[in-house]
């Protein structure tokens, strides 16, 4: 497994003014040698014995394992751990020089620090192994950051042995959440969970700390198989422990492929399996940590279910192209279940070793252990034998360079589409390669090679990107995507969330079936569209307060969160209530992120705990100066006291920090029309409305202020100008109808009193 690059976008969540932060992994420092202590072998939850323990008996497995890149994805900067020149080494970027040094046995940087002057600090452990190799320093108070300069581990040959910088030119100073001290770089919360066993984040708001434990760096044994006390308890003494027989102890059982075999279809040649795979559960450990999702809460191994300890991310853009294709770095698990692979039940291990990681055939033959080999042939690709663009994964598993030198690939194994590039703008395998070459050259060339071909299951793309621009029909066509059986589960939920403001779109019938589905990613997709629909009661989402997954309850917790006290029977109510304590346990879980902070806050305000809220929002304020959503909400509190005056202040302290965002400015406006003054508010509008022009509400509601202001020429612009960009928002449309009544009165209005009237 490579080095992560720690830079992350935010992904909002269900809900109004809810944040999440894409988190990808989370977590340090536990005493040399301190370690859990064993669970009794037949009742409670089993503890952590370490690696070590379990290579005792599994030799081979283990010598496998030593070779891996997971045995070595964190180390204690020591040694031959180190890969990286610390012998007096220099490097610049954007007028910092950076210098590497070692002595004593340790090694040391010289960069600009938390204060912006350059100091000394001490390597703690190295990170990743290859292509490159990143480095943690610990700050104050437990907080443990990312440099942002790595080793290129490559060989000098291919580039590599030398210093290189992650964010190459940007002038990332101190104060900024993106430098390597800022909490976008925090090692507790980005990278932990995925190169520590057994890690315990343990994070203080109220003295911003870390106390991060864990039971063995790097990934051990027991981050897939789970603790493994019980297990080595029943090795030990079989016939003292029968009720762990059934199990072995063990608590989680990897074997979906136990006796499977892999056969081809007669007629069509399609790999078959001998039997269905009946469950996800060895996919769903490896996406633990080979999926962009964010964390829910630390209580949970791998013996739980993906969807309960996480969130996983859906198509989203910015993470994903239109068509599915990984965009940013979103590490497979998304993507392969995508894939015509997963839907016929191959696992990550029927091509991968689990131990080593390593290919369990290399090259083509990968594929060719269920493939028929005349796929590895001219005569399907048209490629010179043994040339890079013949190998199987150059066609349908393209790469994409993250951290400037880490290629990675595309695990939706989809067939190449360069008629997509040209009618989407998104990038396809052919011309990847065939950089001197035109999209519409490499579809003209399939279409003579297949003149018939096959789409696969990938064909959403088109309705997908249609909404992202808001054309006209899009959101029916992502509706159908949405309640068509044959695509799969993530697709479905993917088209679901994309509908949020359009849940009228959806047929009331296929939303309920979604909010029962057996997929938790489409029941928790479903939530905040049920709970914009007219047509479902919010009393139909009570069930899934008490849904088996995690995610699913967090989820209808937030969207049932403002419903009036006393307005859900006894029972409900309890629901409600428990569901809403977990949901607060985990953003707490995450107080270290502005992002939680503000979900926590603004479910505290809508139960009605306004001086709960305020602190939260002050909190993520503080932590992050630039994340607007902390003022908007700040102000809100202040507005719900009667305190106007006081929201406007920091609402226009949000101005200093709003970018090319236009919230600030929108909410300000606000602010000043609850004063009377919508005149000052005019120009407010006007410019979070220009800053983001895909965003109907905001032009919604200038026109409707111009209009306020007797300018009504000017909101039937404004209307018009919006509905070429939103043609089926249906609030845009009431609003240009009702302007137009409104000019044809004034104009009778003034046709009768002798004036003359304006043309309509």
């Amino acid at each position: 497994m490579g080095s992560i690059d720690m830079r992350r976008r935010r992904v909002s969540i269900a809900g109004a003014l809810l944040f999440s932060a894409a988190v990808l992994f989370a977590g340090c420092t536990r005493e040399p040698g301190a370690r859990e202590t064993p669970a009794s072998a037949d009742s409670g939850r089993a503890a952590f014995v370490g690696s070590e323990r379990c290579a005792s008996c599994h030799a081979q497995e283990a010598r496998e394992w030593e070779r891996s890149q997971h045995r070595r994805a964190m180390q204690p900067a020591r040694g031959a751990n180190v890969l990286g020149d610390f012998n007096d080494a220099r490097f610049t970027n954007a007028g910092i020089t950076t210098t590497f040094a070692h002595r004593d046995g340790r090694d040391f940087v010289t960069t600009d620090g938390p204060d912006g002057k350059l100091a000394e600090f001490a390597i703690e452990y190295t990170f990743g192994i290859f292509p490159l190799q990143q480095y943690l320093v610990e700050l104050p108070r437990g907080h443990v950051q990312a440099l942002p300069f790595a080793w290129d581990a490559r060989a000098a040959s291919a580039g590599g042995q030398r210093w290189f910088h992650l964010y190459p030119g940007e002038r990332l100073r101190a104060g900024d959440p993106l430098h390597w001290t800022g909490f976008e770089q925090n090692w507790n919360f980005m990278c932990a969970d995925c190169h520590a066993t057994n890690l315990r984040k343990n994070y203080d708001v109220e003295a911003d700390r870390y106390a991060t434990t864990w039971s063995e760096l790097g990934v051990g044994c027991e981050s897939c198989h789970g603790p493994g006390s019980k297990h080595v308890t029943w090795a030990e003494a079989p016939a003292r422990h029968p009720a762990l027989a059934a199990s072995r102890g063990l608590e989680v059982e990897l074997h979906e492929r136990r006796g499977v075999t892999w056969s081809r279809n007669a007629t069509t040649g399609a790999p078959v399996r001998s039997t269905p795979r009946e469950s996800d559960r060895e996919i769903e450990v490896c996406g633990r940590c080979h999926s962009r999702r964010s964390q829910l809460t630390g209580d949970v191994t791998a013996a739980d279910s993906l969807h309960d300890g996480f969130r996983v991310a859906l198509l989203e853009p910015g993470l994903y192209w239109p068509d599915g294709q990984m965009r940013d770095e979103v590490f497979n698990y998304g993507s392969f279940l995508q894939s015509r692979m997963y839907a016929q039940g191959v696992t990550c291990g029927d091509c991968h070793e689990p131990h080593s990681e390593q290919l369990r055939v290399t090259g083509d033959g990968a594929c060719l252990q269920c493939h028929d080999a005349k796929l590895a042939t001219p005569a399907h690709h048209f490629h010179q034998p043994e040339s890079a663009g013949a190998r199987c994964v150059a066609c349908h598993m393209p790469v994409s360079t993250y951290m400037q030198i880490d290629r990675r690939h595309d695990h939706s194994f989809r067939i190449p589409r360069p008629d997509l590039t040209t009618s989407l703008g998104v990038p396809n395998a052919c011309t990847s390669c065939h950089v001197d070459r035109t999209a519409g050259w490499a579809s003209q060339t399939i279409r003579q090679h297949y003149p018939h071909p096959q789409p696969g299951l990938q064909t959403f793309g088109p309705a997908f990107a249609a909404l992202e621009h808001h054309e006209s029909g899009a959101a029916a066509r992502v509706a159908a995507i949405a309640v068509d059986s044959a695509q799969p589960a993530i697709v479905r939920a993917s088209a679901l969330a994309r509908l949020a403001g359009n849940a009228t779109s959806l047929d009331p019938t296929a939303l309920r079936a979604a909010l029962g589905d057996p997929s938790p990613l489409i029941r928790r997709a479903a939530v905040p569209l049920a709970i914009d629909s007219p047509a479902v009661a919010p009393q139909e989402l009570l069930p899934l307060l008490r849904d088996p997954t995690r995610s699913v309850r967090l989820e209808a917790a937030a969207a049932l969160a403002s419903l009036p006290p006393g307005s859900l029977d006894a029972s409900a109510g309890k629901a409600l209530d428990a569901a809403l304590e977990e949901y607060l346990a985990s953003e707490r879980f995450n107080a270290d992120r502005p992002e939680s902070l503000v979900n926590l806050g603004t479910i505290l305000g809508s139960r009605g705990d306004l001086a709960g809220a305020q602190k939260a929002f002050e909190r993520a304020r503080d932590r992050d100066p630039g994340f607007l959503p902390a003022y908007v909400n700040l102000a809100d509190v202040y507005r719900a006291n009667g305190d106007e005056q006081q929201a406007e202040a920091v609402l226009r302290a949000a101005l200093l920090h709003a970018g090319t965002s236009g919230s600030a400015h929108h909410a300000l406006a606000l602010s000043l029309v609850r004063q009377g003054r919508l005149a000052e508010a005019l120009p407010l509008l006007a410019e979070a409305a220009a800053r983001e022009p895909r965003n109907a509400r905001f032009a919604f509601v200038y026109a409707v202020a111009l209009q306020e202001a007797g300018q009504v020429e000017a909101a039937i612009a404004t209307l018009r100008a919006a509905l070429k960009i939103h043609p089926d928002d249906g609030d845009l449309a009431a609003a240009l109808e009702g302007a137009i009544r409104s000019r044809k009165a004034a104009g009778r209005s003034r046709s009768q009193s002798g004036r003359p009237a304006d043309p309509t």
